[in-house]
């Protein structure tokens, strides 16, 4: 997958903490963070060596990406996770929440409470958690946090609510984290709409796929909000729709 790369960001001497790694997006973002130059914290419950993974390693070099396999659901994994960050790599500079999951097709009367929960946990307590237990490394760092929501997070909408909800929840999370850490760790969310992945291609064939966002795109966005050139921006939520 190309990475873009239009525009100079240093990230050298820092370390980044991606959650989701293995799927389209966090995959991508673990490309462009390496590219910067961060040491790369790659963060999911699939290995990269498992073949739903996207996330690939050169073999040959790994001095740059650490892969932590975590339940970012259970707050003792949390913990230990970022814990063992900090002792591996010596701080934590960036954060990037990107771990979650699509839903959709029932109204609420018809929406099962597993269902809901799940959207709750994979989307929304997980970016709750990993916030929670780095904040304490972003204040000393002077950090970031990045965190997605969606387009579709803006309204109300038929069959998908639970999703809406927990995306809305995320912008809310970020607003919170923003306005608790004025000064010293900025957070910001990206909202796309449609992601060109390989999944939503296989669920959408007939749709028009060049109107799609480009997973590397969404990830220099969310390094852009990293970096020193956005240092005036927290508790933004930044459009990443394309032409979608």
């Amino acid at each position: 997958m190309a990475v873009a790369t239009d525009f100079d960001v240093d990230f050298e001497g820092t370390v980044a903490v991606i959650t989701g790694a293995s799927g389209a997006l966090g995959s991508a973002a673990v490309d462009r963070f390496l590219a910067a130059g961060a040491t790369v914290c790659a963060v999911d419950v699939i290995a990269p060596d498992d073949e739903d993974s996207q996330l690939e390693r050169d073999p040959d070099d790994e001095s740059a990406l650490a892969f932590y396999e975590a339940d970012l659901t259970d707050e003792d994994d949390v913990a230990d996770l970022v814990s063992t960050v900090v002792a591996d790599h010596g701080r934590l500079d960036h954060l990037l929440n990107i771990a979650g999951t699509w839903r959709g097709g029932d109204h609420v009367e018809d929406t099962d409470l597993e269902e809901f929960g799940l959207l709750v946990d994979v989307n929304l307590k997980t970016a709750f958690l990993a916030s929670k237990h780095a904040l304490s490394h972003l204040q000393e760092s002077e950090g970031a946090i990045v965190s997605v929501s969606a387009r579709s997070s803006l309204e109300g909408g038929e069959g998908d609510g639970p999703y809406r909800i927990t995306k809305a929840g995320i912008r809310i999370l970020t607003e919170t984290l923003a306005e608790e850490n004025r000064g010293t760790v900025r957070a910001n969310c990206v909202m796309p709409s449609v992601i060109d992945t390989p999944m939503n291609r296989e669920m959408m064939p007939d749709a028009d796929h060049d109107s799609w966002v480009d997973p590397s795109e969404i990830a220099d966005v969310m390094a852009f909000l990293c970096s020193d050139g956005a240092a005036v921006t927290s508790g933004a939520a930044v459009p990443v729709y394309g032409e979608a």
